[in-house]
């Protein structure tokens, strides 16, 4: 089997997720991903088995380099305050640095692709957060809830904040840049929301 070229990976992964989120998923193929790299379809062919198996494979590679600016710096035996506040910046980070593949997120997220990108690659996340989220309960730093209340409550703030971002305004048009100031005013009203 032929050694990848580093250069070439990351060429055809960034590529593909400019091509996808523009053209989405329907006027993307492996023909017009090769032409746009300057390299043959064969090379393609090579690594992926298909078409499928490049937007898989690319998928599962961002979501664990997303996945570790999320974790890092964060510890689930942290109090609540401090670990939400590590999660916020980190997710922040994440999308305010990656803008086009936080876009290609949300087309996966309401795509066929979903549940063979997220659900199986986010077990050791799942365990940090159900972790994180038991100890705040039982410190009593934490009301017990749905996953679903906590998740809207303590994350939709932050995600939706920075889709306005992303689109340069707000409700009714008014523009809109996220600042520091702004992300840290919308987590104190999430942590005085979600606090005993």
């Amino acid at each position: 089997m032929r050694i990848r070229n580093a250069d070439k990976v990351q060429l055809v992964k960034e590529t593909a997720i400019a091509m996808l989120v523009k053209e989405g998923f329907e006027g993307f193929s492996v023909n017009k991903l090769a032409k746009a790299c300057g390299i043959s379809v064969a090379t393609l062919y090579i690594y992926y088995a298909d078409k499928d198996d490049l937007i898989i494979q690319i998928a599962k590679a961002e979501f664990a380099r997303m996945t570790e600016t999320v974790l890092e710096g964060f510890d689930p035996e942290m109090s609540f305050e401090e670990g939400l506040r590590v999660q916020w910046k980190g997710r922040a980070e994440y999308m305010l640095d990656n803008p086009l593949h936080a876009l290609f997120f949300e087309q996966l997220r309401s795509s066929s692709y979903h549940d063979k990108i997220f659900e199986p690659d986010l077990t050791g996340f799942k365990e940090q957060m159900g972790k994180f989220v038991k100890n705040a309960v039982a410190k009593g730093e934490l009301n017990a809830m749905p996953l679903e209340v906590f998740w809207s409550v303590a994350y939709s703030p932050l995600y939706t904040l920075l889709r306005f971002n992303s689109e340069g305004r707000s409700i009714g048009g008014k523009p809109f840049t996220f600042t520091n100031r702004i992300l840290w005013q919308a987590f104190d009203l999430v942590i005085k929301a979600l606090k005993p």
